[in-house]
């Protein structure tokens, strides 16, 4: 049995750089922390970070000291705005991309477009860009339902599929007489789907490691199982013997929040399996 790890599998840069960010806090040990919401789509990280001292709320309700970090998917303005109100210390680890999202959504709606986000309506990064009058499109067919506007500018989700990102843009070029469109997808996930499709029409199975509350992650899976067998998995412990009987090749991919020692662990099993 052979085992091939997809290129780029594993922590982004986005990822990278919010946990060295928060990690470095936690040593100096001035807190309370508190995160609204996990720092990273990651079960096994956000428990390792909260042994570390970083818990994480649903709300700011009863929050008046420490510090307030805010995740890499980015949050509203608004949440923000009444942290900071409650003096709490801001630490952002929202990533650049995720942030050049957000910028490119708020200049949009600033110049009187209608905006279009595509995305998953409720990730917390388009929760982060989107406003009263923003429309949010998960798929292409969702376009029907949209009214024509005389202007729309459109931005995506940075984790999305540039392919449905282009489809929906598409569709919604019947919709204004004018549409500005931002492609707002991150590079490295571009480039992580496209390894992964090129893994998965080689392997006989595709073993897609990561968050079953991340959407990137997700995506891989759903590109793996229209090419191939797959299973998505959180962590060693998870894989089935009998997943690898008679397979010859073995792909493993990994969401951009999925940590390298779970990706080794992976790879450990599998290869233990198949000798």
């Amino acid at each position: 049995m052979r085992v091939i790890v997809a290129k780029g599998s594993g922590f982004c840069f986005g990822v990278k750089r919010a946990l060295k960010i928060v990690e470095k806090a936690l040593a100096k040990r001035k807190g309370p922390f508190y995160s609204l919401g996990p720092l990273i789509h990651n079960p096994q990280v956000v428990e390792r970070l909260s042994r570390k001292g970083l818990k994480v709320i649903n709300n700011l309700t009863g929050i008046k000291e420490g510090a307030f970090v805010i995740r890499s998917h980015g949050l509203p303005i608004t949440t923000i705005e009444l942290a900071k109100e409650r003096g709490l210390k801001i630490i952002d680890t929202t990533c650049p991309y995720v942030k050049r999202a957000q910028e490119r959504a708020k200049e949009l709606e600033a110049r009187g477009y209608q905006l279009v986000i595509v995305g998953d309506r409720g990730h917390p990064e388009v929760k982060s860009m989107a406003s009263e009058k923003s429309i949010v499109l998960q798929r292409p067919s969702q376009v029907e339902k949209v009214r024509s506007y005389p202007r729309m500018g459109v931005v995506a989700q940075t984790t999305q599929s540039l392919e449905n990102f282009k489809e929906i843009v598409k569709r919604l070029r019947s919709k204004a007489k004018e549409l500005k469109v931002y492609a707002t997808i991150c590079n490295a996930v571009s480039r992580q789907q496209r390894s992964t499709r090129e893994l998965a029409r080689e392997a006989d199975l595709v073993l897609v490691v990561g968050g079953r509350n991340s959407a990137n992650t997700k995506r891989l899976f759903q590109i793996s199982k229209g090419l191939t067998k797959a299973h998505h998995i959180e962590k060693a412990s998870e894989i089935d013997k009998r997943w690898l009987r008679d397979k010859e090749i073995v792909g493993i991919s990994a969401g951009a929040s999925t940590p390298k020692w779970l990706i080794d662990e992976v790879v450990r099993k599998v290869a233990a399996y198949g000798n």
